[in-house]
């Protein structure tokens, strides 16, 4: 029984183990390397698109909180006087 029991599990790691190396050796055949490539250009892809686009998105902000803040130093601007003691004109 316990001979049995050695034999399967032998025979169970080697298939395991035989698995294992046809799987890596497909890999690093031509059309194993022509998928991986293929992948990682799309994972590139793909990341260049959300960058670009994370980064119109962040502009778009930044670019609100400027105008905000010009328009709130035009409005602390109006009703008071420059260094000549002049007036300053409302725009």
């Amino acid at each position: 029984m316990r001979r049995l029991f050695y034999i399967a599990l032998g025979a169970g790691v080697g298939v395991a183990a035989v698995r294992k190396v046809t799987k890596t050796a497909q890999k690093f055949t031509p059309a194993g390397l022509a998928d991986s490539a293929r992948d990682s250009a799309t994972g590139l892809g793909a990341s260049v698109k959300a960058f670009a686009d994370d980064v119109r998105v962040n502009m778009a902000v930044r670019e609100a909180e400027l105008h905000d803040a010009l328009q709130g130093e035009q409005t602390n601007l109006q009703g008071q006087t420059n260094l000549h003691g002049e007036q300053t004109k409302e725009k």
